[in-house]
Order: C-alpha cells, then structure tokens, then sequence
C-alpha cells in the first residue's frame, strides 16, 4: 500500500510561515463619533458604541497580528440624522456635528510604527450639507435648496493592501481646541507624533475612508 505523503501544498506552507511569523501590535483610537479599522481588507476593530447613541465619542484599546508590510484602512463617521448632515433636526438643537478621529499602533516593545497624521490618505465619501446656511432651515429636506448633499460611493477594495490610493488627499489634521476631544481621550498616552486628522472641515465632511501602508 502507498503511504500518503503528509507534504503540505507551497501555498498552504508559506501562509503557515506568514503566520508564524506575524508580528503584534496594540491599537488606540479615539474617535468622533464613530470608527472601524481593518488591516489588509480584514476588520480588526469597531467602536463598542453606536453612533446612534447620543455623543458617542470613546476610546478603545486593541491588539491585532500582522505580517508587514500592511495597510490600515479606518472608516469613520460623524452622526448625522440624514442626508441633510444635521443632527437634532427639528429640536432648538438642530446643528452640524463635528468630527475628528485619532490613532496610534505600537509593536510589542511599545514603539509606535503608525499614528494619525496629515501622512494618512483620506477621501471625502459624505459631505454634507453644501451650504451651512442648512443648519438654519425650518424644515431642512436632504438634497433641496442649502440642503444638498455629496457622496463618494466607497471604492472596491479599497482596503486592500493593493489599492492606489495616490490619487487621494492627504488627511487634514486638526488642533484639540478645534475637535476638542473628550471622554476616553485623556485616558490615552498619546504619541507625540499622534495627530487629530479629518476632512477639510470637521462640519460637513461625515464620512471618511482613510489608510495607510505600514512598512
């Protein structure tokens, strides 16, 4: 009888090797309001909190493995009601909101390898309102008079760790007086290179696809 070879194909043998030696690396993210980080196409982390819950800005702590180099790919999102960009619509509340997201990854001797900076790429996928004059309507429609709205459909595999995304702006980085950034925020040592990073403007940009290579 002929003994089967327990030989393992070369593909299944390099990503036993590419597993093996995978690196792993702690993750903090605050952001406003909300955010999910994937690492070549895979989800590593999502806020705990919805973005329905009334400000729902927090912090959170991770870990992650893997082989570089990899891309980081963060989607966030600041609340918005509709496609008006308003929150508290129809209350003496009704506004824009503001956003504002920050990251750092350290490896395993507490060296960051990746913070939120204007190094980042970002595109705009939800802009809105327009005309900020929105935030003053009586009755504010999504997409009529100051209220109309921009979205960029989100590109196919853009968090893959193939996408060129040479064509898209580099983030714009904001001042904490600007996001003013809070609960979970002053519980992270933040690197000093770690920067608050958004749209153009924290008002009408809501939606942002962000990523960078990690080396």
């Amino acid at each position: 009888m002929m003994k089967k070879s327990l030989a393992l194909p070369i593909s299944a043998f390099f990503l036993l090797v590419q597993s093996a030696s995978a690196d792993t690396f702690t993750a903090d993210v605050w952001a406003d309001n909300w955010f999910a980080l994937s690492v070549n196409g895979k989800q590593v982390a999502e806020d705990s909190v919805s973005i329905t819950t009334e400000r729902s800005f927090n912090a959170e702590s991770f870990s992650f493995s893997a082989n570089r180099p990899f891309v980081l790919a963060l989607t966030a999102k600041d609340f918005k009601e509709n496609d008006t960009g308003l929150e508290y619509i129809g209350t003496r509340r009704q506004q824009m909101g503001d956003g504002g997201v920050i990251l750092q990854i350290k490896n395993e001797s507490g060296t960051a390898v990746a913070v939120t900076n204007e190094g980042w790429k970002c595109m705009v996928a939800h802009h809105a309102p327009v005309d900020k004059s929105c935030a003053s309507e009586q009755n504010p429609v999504a997409g009529k008079g100051s209220c109309k709205f921009e979205i960029n459909e989100e590109p196919a595999g853009w968090d893959a760790i193939a996408f060129d995304a040479s064509a898209w702006p580099a983030a714009t980085e904001h001042s904490e007086s600007a996001v003013s950034p809070k609960d979970g925020y002053d519980r992270i040592s933040w690197d000093s290179n770690a920067r608050l990073i958004w749209g153009p403007d924290l008002e009408t940009d809501n939606t942002m696809l962000c990523r960078l290579l990690v080396e």
